[in-house]
């Protein structure tokens, strides 16, 4: 037999002994045989780890000037048709603004939505009349991220701003407060104010928001700083504003940019209150004829900025300015005005170098439902997208409409023909004139402030009155004429004082040769001024009552509480003395016109303007 048979014969014995044995561990030689376990099952192969994306888009959606219109503000945007020519489109109404803005974040859930100031104030009357607090409710249901407070948001005085973001009743204005809500909540989105400054050098509101967004495993940030504009001072009450200083806006953005790029910044969006204007449409990429106050501040930012939210001058545009500058490539925008247009900002961020790679952006029409102005209807049209309803906005807005009906539509008295803002070749406007001599009239009662003189602020007439078919005016229209809740003043002044006040028409501020801001008049003053006389001689033939004053003589006179701490760059106002308070402005309009009904509007004739 072959070895290695001989060998697997003997093995094959031995095997069958041992298993005759039991395989018990009592045998006598003690072996026990090996039988190698079986091969382990492979483990499954871990899933390959998601590629992090080398960018991610980041949309931003902006409005500004919001002013608190909640219903459609019976407003078109004209927009190139599809067969040339143009198309007016029906657009705003916080309702549809809603439901716009739920539209564009479904397109990218990494979104931010802000606003560039004047949310409130200078609002119609379904807001003006709550102080606004309904405008509040509206937007925190829009859900959006952040404001940047703007001039308008200060015409109550910053008590009452604090009291917009933070809620509650406390009473500090002549209007109740919480009349329809009882428990007011506040801003439920954050209040920015980088350059508005107290005191103890804290800001009002926090200067600036930061928001990340994260996509497989990849996060990028992005900063906000909010501004308005450094001369809000001298266009609200000054006593609202008082302890706040304004800042410099490109400075304080500037400043403010390290800080957040240490944060993690990976773009930098500046929103700021303050604009201005082109000559073309509300979504012509070539920015035509931009102008205005904006651009000083966009010449002085840090060029890491990557857009400009602006607004303030309630004009629409789309801007590369790197065109304008080269060296200061900044995406600017801007919305209009009352919820008609929105913002579409999209960024491309890249994960790696942390940098802007591509912006653009487009103004969408907020296009909701038609509307008739006189003889004129304007349709929807299928040109451009309708937006629904949002109901939980409709609602609250149907609640607030219906607590104001009674008061809105109550008869006041009757016009025979209507008074406008349309500005004569002198500057005067019959309707300024009108509230003019409604406010000496109710200030000229001895017990009143034996008032002689009263002068109106043309940005205080912020409605036409126009009555109705019969004749008749409501409530609610004057209401709209003066939503700010200003109280009058009168003071006593020199002839001399008063001389310097008219001067500053021209030559205070922002009031300038070129933009002048002329005061409406009452029926008892009259004067003459001349643009090309020199600085300080351009008032003449001042006369009360038809008797030329004397610079040294003393009068009385009315100005609204605005006004009368220095608005509008009229300091000289402030030099008055003996000052009495009195009525609000709204409640002195509506009875001088019960007063004199039928009431026919005044000539624009107090004012010569000499070449």
């Amino acid at each position: 037999m072959h070895a290695s048979l001989k060998h697997l014969a003997i093995a094959g014995v031995v095997l069958a002994t041992l298993s005759a044995c039991g395989g018990s561990s009592s045998n006598s030689n003690g072996f026990i045989p090996f039988i190698p376990p079986p091969a382990p099952t492979p483990a499954p192969s871990p899933a390959p780890a998601p590629a992090t994306p080398g960018s991610m888009d980041v949309k931003l959606i902006a409005f500004n000037d919001l002013h608190g219109n909640l219903e459609p503000p019976r407003l078109s945007i004209t927009a190139p048709a599809r067969q040339g020519g143009t198309v007016a489109v029906p657009a705003g109404g916080a309702a549809y603004l809603a439901s716009a803005i739920a539209s564009l974040k479904a397109k990218n859930e990494n979104n931010a939505v802000v606003s560039a100031g004047d949310m409130i104030g200078a609002s119609p009357l379904v807001s003006a009349l709550f102080l606004d607090e309904p405008t509040i409710e509206a937007v925190n249901a829009m859900k959006i991220d952040f404001n940047a407070v703007g001039n308008h948001e200060f015409d109550k005085g910053q008590t009452e701003l604090l009291r917009m973001k933070n809620g509650g009743c406390a009473k500090n204005t002549p209007l109740e407060p919480c009349r329809v809500n009882k428990a007011f909540p506040g801003a439920n989105f954050g209040f920015l104010a980088a350059n508005t400054v107290k005191t103890d050098g804290t800001t009002l509101f926090p200067a600036t928001g930061m928001k990340s967004f994260t996509k497989d495993g990849a996060t990028v940030k992005v900063a906000f700083i909010g501004m308005t504009l450094k001369g809000t001072p001298s266009i609200v009450t000054p006593a609202g504003v008082a302890g706040l200083s304004f800042k410099d806006e490109a400075d304080t953005a500037n400043a403010l940019i390290p800080q957040l790029k240490a944060q993690g910044a990976d773009a930098i969006v500046v929103v700021v209150h303050e604009g201005g204007t082109t000559t073309v449409g509300y979504n012509d990429k070539s920015c035509a004829g931009l102008s205005g106050d904006i651009l000083p501040i966009l010449d002085k930012l840090d060029a890491s900025v990557d857009v400009v939210i602006s607004g303030h001058t309630h004009r629409s545009y789309v801007c590369d300015y790197g065109k304008t500058n080269p060296a200061k490539p900044f995406l600017l925008t801007s919305a209009g005005q009352y919820g008609t247009l929105l913002t579409d900002i999209n960024l491309t961020i890249d994960t790696r170098t942390r940098k802007v790679t591509a912006k653009s952006a487009d103004n969408v029409i907020v296009q909701g439902e038609a509307y008739t102005s006189g003889a004129n209807t304007v349709a929807v049209t299928d040109q451009y997208p309708v937006f629904g309803k949002n109901q939980e906005v409709a609602a609250l807005v149907s609640q607030y409409l219906s607590v104001a009906a009674p008061l809105v539509q109550r008869v006041v008295g009757t016009l025979s023909g209507p008074a406008t803002r349309t500005q004569t070749a002198s500057r005067e406007s019959v309707l300024g004139n009108l509230i003019a001599d409604a406010q000496l009239a109710a200030t000229s009662a001895s017990n009143k402030g034996g008032a002689q003189i009263a002068f109106m602020n043309p940005g205080g007439v912020r409605a036409d009155l126009v009555p109705a078919g019969d004749g008749s005016v409501a409530y609610g229209q004057i209401f709209s004429v003066q939503p700010f809740g200003n109280s009058l003043v009168v003071k006593t002044m020199t002839g001399a004082q008063i001389k310097a006040v008219l001067e500053q028409q021209f030559n205070s501020g922002s009031n300038t040769v070129a933009s002048p801001r002329v005061l409406l008049p009452s029926r008892s003053l009259s004067y003459s001024y001349s643009l090309s006389a020199p600085a300080g001689s351009r008032i003449s033939n001042m006369a009360l009552n038809g008797t030329a004053m004397s610079d040294g003589a003393s009068y009385r006179v009315t100005m609204n509480s605005f006004l009368a701490t220095g608005g509008d760059n009229f300091t000289v106002f402030n030099q008055g003395t003996d000052t009495l308070g009195g009525d609000q402005d709204v409640d002195a309009l509506e009875a001088y016109i019960k007063a004199n009904s039928p009431l026919a509007p005044p000539a624009a004739n107090r004012i010569t303007a000499l070449p």
